[in-house]
């Protein structure tokens, strides 16, 4: 006897006994379609339409964005518009960053406990390893290419007068410079925060002041709390928290359950959220674009080193990664791509990986069939730690700042830059110019001069935007190689079809024919040599 088939005849399958008894669904055809009409192709159409509607708003919105921006900046921008009435047009931009940053702490934190405790100790240390695998081996392929692509294209080498007043504010100039020891004692300290409540929308940083010691001027460091919320403390807590539930056993059940519908609830919020993210991201990108007091100066002055970061960004995202998840899984990697694309878009309007975290999962779980315990485990650890766009974008403008103080990079040094930028990328900000703060990191290894920072700053707008979507990619093709994985690895046994029979069996079981054999029973002989006597076999 096997287990029943499954219940309900699929759309447009018929049922069909084989040789060894079991109902085989085979394709009806559809007369209809068979004479190729009209009807039909229009009926797909507008199904397709239908499904990836939301895709085509937001890839709308952004061009839309890029076209209003450029056709008021040419009305004259932000100076006829004045300082109030920027910031109104500006306002439907900001509110989608809102909604986006309010759901950010509860979601994090519901979905790595929920997505921690529903996971074997065993399994979770091999899907986290794993993970990080992937992130560190992918964002040392971008450190290099960004290496690479600099060294080859050479986009400071070339430039000798830039104007300053492209939108440059300079006020880096003077800050003090971070010591590399304090930037990852600070990413340590901020791992194990001091109060959970205050990581939430607080993080440690360690700043400078100059005292006179013995007739010599030092800096002495100094740690406060800064404003800006503490993802990678919180997601270390709850990752702990909720292997620490699941340790509970049924005691933590309840905790459980109520963190997972707390998660639940929040993703409804976010589907709703989604319907307006086209109207956000348009007003967005209008409204960065305005902003800029010279976007053709800017273009001349900077294109280069422009080109060559998002030629480094193209490259990895279009042709690295895919081809990573390819060999893996010998799966279409862009198919992958198009069904998260809502969420690429929403990055370049956002700018940003934590604001992207919400709609990432709900792509990866509804268009590319990723699992939740896996989607909500693995995306916001990548959102922390795993950035790839950032990490070559901060490669590029090291060698970048070198060739324009006409400053040789030996063997050494390029390794510092890579090992450094590699490091340093795992602490960056998810938000907007979170890669800009640490590239002082790198600067700092190489002793290449700081103050540089503020033509970085003057194309960030654009470049970090690139940046992100590369970041939220490797997320999520991250959790699409790990949900392979686990598919490969969990084969079907014999445990869990017993317990698959067992549940479908009816609350009044008829009587089976002795002949049929019940896999649940175990017959033996009896005294006269026929089998009449039988014992339950437990599936347990």
């Amino acid at each position: 006897m096997v287990a029943d088939p499954p219940k309900g005849n699929p759309k447009g399958l018929a049922a069909e006994p084989t040789a060894n008894g079991v109902a085989a669904f085979v394709p009806i055809e559809d007369p209809g379609a068979a004479g190729g009409c009209c009807c039909c192709s229009r009926y797909q159409v507008l199904r397709c339409l239908r499904a990836n509607l939301l895709v085509l708003l937001t890839v709308l919105a952004v061009v839309a964005g890029v076209a209003l921006g450029l056709g008021v900046s040419g009305a004259g921008g932000a100076v006829v518009l004045g300082p109030a009435r920027l910031a109104a047009f500006a306002f439907p931009g900001e509110l989608l960053l809102r909604l986006l940053r309010m759901i950010i702490l509860p979601l994090v934190v519901c979905s790595l406990i929920g997505g921690a405790a529903s996971l074997d100790p065993s399994a979770l240390g091999r899907l986290g390893a794993w993970a990080l695998l992937f992130f560190l081996v992918t964002t040392l392929l971008a450190s290099a290419l960004g290496v690479g692509l600099a060294l080859a294209l050479q986009p400071g080498a070339a430039l000798t007068v830039i104007n300053a007043s492209v939108g440059v504010t300079g006020a880096l100039e003077e800050a003090p410079s971070k010591e590399v020891l304090d930037s990852f004692l600070d990413l340590v300290r901020n791992i194990f925060p001091s109060n959970l409540v205050s990581a939430a929308f607080r993080s440690y940083a360690t700043s400078y002041k100059t005292r006179w010691f013995n007739g010599t001027e030092v800096k002495v460091p100094i740690g406060d709390e800064v404003e800006g919320m503490n993802i990678l403390g919180l997601v270390v807590f709850a990752i702990v928290f909720g292997v620490a539930l699941r340790k509970l056993g049924p005691e933590g059940e309840l905790l459980i359950r109520f963190f997972n519908s707390f998660n639940d609830a929040t993703m409804v919020l976010v589907s709703w959220i989604m319907w307006y993210a086209p109207v956000g991201i348009l007003f967005l990108v209008a409204g960065k674009i305005v902003e800029m007091e010279d976007v053709g100066m800017l273009f001349a002055s900077l294109g280069k080193y422009i080109l060559c970061c998002l030629l480094g960004h193209a490259i990895h995202g279009l042709l690295v990664l895919p081809l990573i998840y390819f060999l893996f899984t010998r799966k279409n990697p862009y198919r992958f791509l198009w069904g998260i694309m809502t969420a690429l878009a929403t990055a370049f309007g956002t700018s940003s990986s934590s604001a992207t975290l919400p709609l990432m999962m709900k792509c990866v779980e509804e268009r590319n069939s990723v699992s939740k315990h896996i989607s909500r485990f693995i995306l916001p650890i990548g959102a922390t730690v795993n950035m790839d766009g950032a990490a070559l974008f901060q490669c590029v403008a090291a060698v970048f700042i070198a060739q324009l103080n006409q400053r040789p990079l030996d063997f050494v040094k390029i390794i510092t830059i890579l090992v450094t930028a590699t490091a340093s990328s795992v602490g960056a900000a998810g938000i907007p110019a979170g890669g800009v703060l640490t590239l002082a990191i790198i600067l700092e290894a190489v002793n290449l001069p700081v103050h540089d920072i503020s033509l970085i700053l003057a194309v960030d707008w654009l470049v970090d935007r690139s940046c992100t979507i590369l970041n939220v990619e490797g997320d999520a093709l991250g959790a699409g190689l790990l949900q392979h994985y686990v598919d490969r690895t969990e084969s079907p046994s014999s445990v869990p079809e017993l317990i698959q029979v067992k549940s479908e069996t009816p609350l009044a079981p008829l009587p089976i024919p002795t002949e049929e054999g019940n896999p649940l029973l175990k017959c033996y002989p009896g005294p006269g040599g026929h089998a009449d006597t039988c014992e339950k076999e437990s599936v347990m």
